[in-house]
């Protein structure tokens, strides 16, 4: 079986039920942080796809490792490489294929509804969820899919809450999130929450029944994130 490289941005924000899901597939994982040191373009190399976590960022200031990663998505597009997206790595993803990123209304924080579009129900990826599903959050910029894209999922928080893109993948949400990961996001940027804007929620509310979210969406994931993986 191929490998599959994830690129990390943040320890809070590690690939987590991702990871779980390639043991199981029995895909061999190879992960680069390019914040930590760059990589030579021959990394792509014998790659099944790539998956391209979340993090801080923003990527219309991008930074050296930033620009790094841009072209690196252009290669693999290129080369005809499957890519997944999560949060910052799907803004990456959309600003390198040709989308558009800019600062949302308001952050995304917390658990907020998904709903898939028509043609999502139409798409091997998404036919087998629900028209209708909960999913962590926490992001400040928005995404739209790059030209020939397909919008598969939408909230009133963000238009685009996910696309299909030939064989990639970008999700704005987080179904890969154990536990201790939104609680260290909790700590971490707790500022975040000041306010109580209309798409943030407190740390109570998010905290609330986390166990359970949680194995809703690892749920989710083994149906979505699984799917594309089925399919490299």
């Amino acid at each position: 079986m191929k490998p599959i490289l994830v690129f990390t941005h943040d320890a809070c924000e590690p690939p987590g039920y991702i990871k779980i899901l390639l043991e199981r597939l029995e895909h061999p994982c190879h992960q680069a942080c390019l914040l930590e040191q760059d990589v030579d373009d021959k990394i792509l190399n014998g790659m099944a796809g790539i998956v391209l976590m979340g993090g801080p960022g923003d990527v219309n200031q991008p930074n050296d490792w930033m620009l790094r990663e841009m072209q690196l998505i252009q290669q693999a597009d290129q080369l005809d490489i499957p890519i997944l997206g999560v949060c910052l790595g799907a803004q990456l993803m959309s600003k390198a294929l040709g989308g558009e990123v800019q600062p949302g209304k308001t952050l995304e924080v917390g658990w907020h509804p998904i709903e898939l579009t028509p043609a999502a129900r139409q798409h091997p990826w998404f036919s087998d969820l629900a028209e209708s599903f909960s999913a962590f959050q926490w992001h400040a910029h928005i995404f739209s899919p790059p030209p020939g894209a397909e919008l598969m999922a939408t909230n009133d928080c963000a238009q685009c809450q996910a696309y299909a893109f030939n064989k990639h993948l970008a999700l704005q949400f987080h179904l890969e999130m154990h536990q201790q990961h939104i609680a260290e996001l909790l700590e971490k940027y707790s500022s975040d929450l000041q306010g109580s804007p209309p798409c943030v929620q407190t740390a109570e509310q998010i905290l609330e029944d986390i166990d359970r979210r949680c194995e809703q969406a690892f749920a989710i994931a083994d149906e979505l994130i699984g799917s594309w993986l089925q399919s490299l």
